[in-house]
């Protein structure tokens, strides 16, 4: 088949939002709910899928050199902000009032879509349980790991300025 004859079946149904509201939340952290929006050749997708798979090298570098790697300490927040911005997204996808996401997705099908009901909302207090939990770990790891840098510099440099007493 070529690509207009596929173009037309996938027009033909409309896009739901309880299911945009999930695949924000299950995988938006690697840019699925930006790339089934707006296929594969958007850039914000791609920054999501980079920041999610340096947040998963970030925690393989934990577990193999432990907390002290530096590494680490700048690539686990990249991914916890990943995450948190689909979070996000799930939740300003699932509080869209249904005839605006309608309006806005669905304009070809004049019947729209069945109400989004309670899996939506479902979705969206699971989005904002686990995106507030993974924003505020990682700002919390990021800033732990900020300020452990700046004492070990403050440490260093008073060490080398100190002048022996007699």
């Amino acid at each position: 088949m070529t690509q207009t004859q596929i173009r037309p079946r996938l027009a033909a149904r409309p896009r739901s939002k309880t299911a945009a509201t999930w695949i924000a939340l299950l995988g938006g952290g690697f840019g699925l709910h930006r790339f089934a929006r707006h296929g594969l050749r958007d850039p914000w997708g791609w920054l999501h899928l980079l920041g999610a798979l340096a947040g998963l090298a970030g925690l393989q570098r934990l577990r193999a050199f432990g907390i002290d790697d530096a590494s680490a300490a700048w690539m686990l927040p990249l991914g916890g902000l990943s995450f948190a911005a689909a979070a996000l997204a799930a939740i300003v996808t699932g509080l869209t009032p249904d005839e605006r996401w309608d309006a806005r997705h669905n304009a070809d099908h004049p019947e729209g879509t069945p109400p989004s009901g309670w899996a939506a909302v479902l979705g969206v207090i699971a989005a904002l349980l686990l995106g507030a939990t993974v924003l505020m770990s990682s700002i919390a790891f990021g800033l732990q790991r900020w300020f452990e840098v700046q004492a070990e510099a403050d440490r260093s440099a008073d060490q080398r300025i100190s002048v022996p007493r007699k």
